[in-house]
């Protein structure tokens, strides 16, 4: 039997998914979907500790949960990292795989973290797409804000395919579909391969393209921003957000502004 996909004794704290689906974008970026343990509860935007049975120890990393709170299967979105200690293994499993996952999520992008506001930004990079999945097929973000923008940067086009796919099932959904229209708002960019939108979030706030996007700069008076990628993307937009007057918020006392604290490797 595949090392894979074989049985193996769960450590004490932990649950046993089973792979359902995996797919591949392009040699960097896959997604996969696993059972959902019964009792397992999470807030939209939270993570949770996944991961592989090495040499009989859990090799763990925070993965944001992708997929929607009211769904029956977890979904993960992830990077392919050559050398990574988990993503090097992670990215060859294959429907039937098991993978360990510590039953506590936790997370700073939450709603409970922010101010009530009109306008949400959800601001990401990368595989940093994949907490706001869950929170744009959340019913209850159409509920708490008028508006819903969702900007992420890729460095190429095919590495934007995952979002496009979201949003696209977000808007043809049965149900979150009226939702949605007209209150999700999204714009794909890229900062390496040439597209309809080009730059980095930063650039895009800072040359007022943004503000022309979403009608209207941004402004703590009304905006509540969420921020997930890289550490020096986060570092750069946090500091924006902080020129701009917006307040770091967290679980025990909201602000107008979050940013994702977990990374994978």
């Amino acid at each position: 039997m595949n090392q894979m996909t074989a049985e193996f004794t769960v450590p004490n704290g932990f649950a046993a998914l089973r792979v359902s689906q995996v797919k591949h974008y392009t040699d960097r970026l896959f997604s996969f979907r696993t059972e959902r343990p019964a009792g397992f509860r999470f807030r939209s935007g939270e993570f949770a500790m996944i991961g592989l049975n090495v040499d009989g120890k859990p090799l763990l990393r925070a993965y944001s949960i992708a997929s929607p709170n009211w769904d029956d299967h977890l979904e993960f979105y992830s990077i392919k990292v050559p050398d990574g200690p988990l993503t090097s293994r992670l990215q060859h499993i294959e429907a039937g795989t098991q993978i360990l996952i510590r039953p506590k999520p936790v997370g700073t992008l939450v709603f409970d973290a922010l101010l009530p506001g009109k306008r949400l930004f959800l601001l990401s990079t990368g595989t940093g797409v994949a907490p706001f999945a869950s929170i744009i097929r959340d019913p209850e973000v159409y509920e708490k804000f008028d508006h819903v923008h969702l900007l992420h940067t890729c460095r190429e086009t095919a590495e934007l395919t995952y979002g496009r796919e979201l949003v696209h099932s977000v808007l043809n959904h049965a149900l979150l579909g009226d939702l949605a229209a007209g209150q999700l708002h999204y714009l794909p960019a890229t900062t390496r391969e040439t597209s309809e939108h080009m730059g980095r979030i930063n650039t895009w706030i800072e040359d007022g393209r943004l503000a022309d996007f979403a009608g209207g700069a941004l402004t703590p008076e009304t905006d509540r921003v969420m921020i997930c990628g890289s550490m020096a993307m986060l570092e750069t937009l946090k500091d924006c957000c902080e020129t701009l007057g917006f307040k770091e918020g967290s679980n025990s006392m909201p602000g107008q502004f979050v940013i994702e604290k977990a990374f994978t490797g």
